[in-house]
């Protein structure tokens, strides 16, 4: 596989692509570890555990029918489709929280905490 950059990356989210209002993605991936280390062992010994999925969108305040506001004013559970360049993941999270800043310039921006839902990590291709 390539090196590749985020240009071009797609955000869709409970089936509405609201990538033109999305200005920033955290995507963390992490693995629990058990460390099962015997008293015969001079370096740790660890086994790889369930895997989680959890991150952060923000964005554009944008009202318009089918983008930001209307797809992530309400928390629950929703799908995300993130298409990276060259790799996409495809995963079921609840949203937490729909923060909403008003900056002092002007701007108002958004963003929306979520964590994998269902027990299945993220599924990439």
């Amino acid at each position: 596989m390539a090196k590749v950059s985020g240009i071009t990356t797609s955000v869709t989210v409970a089936g509405n692509n609201i990538s033109n209002d999305v200005t920033s993605i955290t995507l963390n991936t992490p693995t629990g570890t058990q460390d099962v280390t015997g008293v015969d062992k001079t370096g740790v010994e660890r086994l790889s555990l369930l895997k989680d999925m959890s991150g952060t969108l923000t964005g554009a305040f944008n009202t318009t029918a089918s983008m930001s506001h209307d797809t992530l004013k309400t928390p629950g559970v929703k799908t995300f489709v993130i298409a990276f360049p060259g790799a996409t993941a495809t995963f079921s999270a609840v949203t937490t929280d729909y923060a909403l800043t008003r900056g002092q310039d002007g701007s108002l921006s958004w963003s929306v905490p979520f964590e994998m839902s269902d027990g299945t990590g993220a599924a990439w291709s």
